[in-house]
């Protein structure tokens, strides 16, 4: 090949690697990113490939506890849509985070007491069936900042048995690192939402914690302030609280708050 030929090729290769970044970027410019409650994962992973299939975007969820996620979007973190509690939701609107008139609850879900698949159930139905219970058990797991955390202490200084408990409690980061240990038999028993519960593999649901305990937890929807996906964060939404959702939502242990059709 000659000289000129060679330089030739050349040019004719510049424009094609030029426009690299650019696709790149347009690829990245189609991602939605969500940041998840692990509350509402079960429900997501169930609607996520058909919500990807049909919008034609990629959905990048992140899952964790809601109390993490609110630090992390205080710093900075990047998101388009979020899905939290009811109270981190509106103090992120506060603070500029989220955007008014974006929030809306999604599903509740109770707390409940979870044990290894093929184990028996122990008894958690009354004050006095639980207590006795989490005194038998060797080692007790929930998650130190997840949701449900606070009426779980509280019940546990009800019951009088705080100490005690706390010598046997494996404090885990989430639920999904919870019910694992559970199901690899590291713990006997763990407290969690029941929507962390139902779906997760290795475990069963033991029951809900007794009435006079009992705390439902809400999970709502924010669309980012900064969002450049507006538009697709509302359909998602729009999906979520509709009734063709309900039944996988419910499917994981959660009440759906369907609003749509």
């Amino acid at each position: 090949m000659n000289a000129r030929a060679r330089t030739a090729l050349l040019a004719a290769c510049i424009p094609v690697f030029t426009l690299l970044p650019a696709r790149s970027a347009a690829a990245q410019d189609t991602e939605i990113r969500i940041l998840c409650s692990n509350g509402f994962r079960g429900a997501l992973q169930k609607l996520l490939p058909e919500y990807e299939h049909s919008m034609g975007r990629r959905l990048n969820v992140q899952f964790g506890a809601s109390a993490a996620f609110k630090r992390s979007i205080e710093g900075g973190a990047p998101f388009d849509l979020t899905i939290l509690t009811p109270q981190i939701v509106e103090d992120l609107i506060k603070e500029g985070k989220i955007a008014e008139g974006t929030a809306v609850d999604l599903a509740s879900s109770g707390i409940g007491v979870a044990v290894g698949a093929g184990t028996p159930k122990p008894d958690v139905s009354t004050a006095e069936a639980i207590k006795q219970t989490l005194l038998r058990s060797k080692s007790i797991g929930y998650v130190k900042e997840g949701a449900s955390s606070p009426a779980i202490v509280s019940m546990l200084d009800r019951l009088g048995i705080s100490e005690d408990v706390q010598r046997k409690t494996a404090f885990q980061a989430g639920a999904e690192q919870s019910m694992a240990s559970l199901a690899q038999g590291q713990t006997d028993v763990a407290f969690a939402l029941i929507s962390e519960i139902v779906p997760a593999p290795g475990v069963q649901l033991a029951g809900p914690l007794p009435a006079e305990f009992q705390k439902r937890i809400t999970l709502s929807a924010g669309i980012a302030s900064s969002t450049k996906n507006r538009d697709a964060a509302s359909e998602i939404i729009k999906r979520l609280t509709s009734l063709a959702a309900a039944t996988a939502i419910k499917a994981t242990g959660l009440d759906p708050i369907a609003k749509g059709k």
